[in-house]
């Protein structure tokens, strides 16, 4: 089996975890739109790729899999998620699973409107949302809402353009300087991580590992301790089962004097699943599993609480790029 890993960047571990799940069964295809990206020297074969905007790249990614026998295929940026969903058909076709969701969930993981909507119609607690700031005033006047809020892209990733904005004054001035802004509810509580795999053939939850975030970096967890609550676990299964997602999720909670509130959906690896994976949950091997056509077996909470991950830079040293 041969698996192909799309715009791996500096996510060295999860490369690494592949190639210990495959062994001897397959190899690890890298792509990423640099040669200085440090993971694709973890993989046993690189493709420098154009960007995914770019004209014709779905196509190089079609041929990439043709050549190398690729069975699946996944992304590890937010992007190229609904990419690849968008031509999963065309993917089977030539015998290529696409490791995720359908390209409606993955455009509402994107959309933060989108997801805040569908949060509130079902009923799941979540961070009050507007883009309406008119709206927003008047739900400041009558007590609805205080400062501080964030002002975010109602389209980002990576934490990117996000500003913690105390009043109105500034408030404008992003507003006026910037298109497409929300302005989202600021949760004063524990930011909490929970990694999710959902077995793509049975579509049942399989894995859930739930972290207290203590740190956080460019908008990845750097330092984290596990923990366990079976209310959350319920609550997650309950989201997933309503929404329908499969394969590898991320999703970012906040408990809020012992409320649960979901944030926001990663429908990928996210940076802080080394975690997870050091702690026994792995994914890798489940999804090696469903693409050999096997149901894993229901496995949530099966982990220490406790265990704390402190992420610390490391280095790729080469002497050529030509891998």
């Amino acid at each position: 089996m041969n698996v192909l890993i799309l715009s791996v960047g500096t996510r060295n571990k999860i490369v690494q975890y592949f190639k210990k799940a495959l062994g001897d069964s397959g190899k690890i295809i890298a792509t990423d739109m640099s040669d200085l990206a440090p993971a694709v020297y973890e993989a046993d074969k690189f493709y420098k790729v154009p960007k995914i905007s770019a004209d014709g790249y779905i196509d190089i990614i079609f041929e990439i899999c043709k050549k190398e026998n690729i069975n699946c295929v996944l992304s590890l940026i937010d992007p190229e998620l609904s990419l690849l969903a968008k031509h999963k058909e065309a993917f089977s076709d030539i015998g290529v699973t696409v490791v995720g969701s359908s390209y409606e969930l993955c455009e509402r993981a994107l959309d933060k409107m989108e997801m805040f909507n569908w949060l509130t119609q079902n009923g799941f607690p979540c961070a009050k949302s507007y883009t309406d700031k008119e709206l927003f005033y008047k739900d400041v006047e009558n007590g609805n809402i205080t400062y501080p809020v964030f002002v975010k892209p109602v389209c980002g990733s990576a934490s990117i353009a996000i500003s913690k904005v105390y009043d109105k004054e500034t408030l404008e001035l992003l507003f006026a300087h910037n298109d497409n802004l929300m302005i989202q509810e600021f949760l004063n509580g524990q930011e909490i991580g929970a990694d999710v795999y959902i077995d793509m053939l049975s579509g049942e939850v399989v894995s859930v590992f739930t972290k207290k975030k203590l740190v956080m970096r460019a908008g990845e967890t750097d330092k984290a301790v596990s923990f366990k609550d079976e209310k959350l676990f319920t609550l997650i299964e309950d989201f997933v089962n309503r929404s329908g997602w499969r394969g590898q999720i991320d999703i970012d909670i906040f408990d809020v004097d012992g409320k649960y509130y979901i944030s926001e959906v990663n429908p990928r690896f996210g940076g802080g699943y080394p975690h997870a994976y050091e702690c026994g949950c792995d994914h890798m091997t489940m999804i090696l599993n469903n693409i050999n056509g096997h149901v894993n077996i229901k496995n949530i909470g099966q982990y220490e609480d406790g265990i704390y991950m402190m992420k610390y830079n490391d280095i790729c040293i080469k002497k050529s790029l030509n891998m």
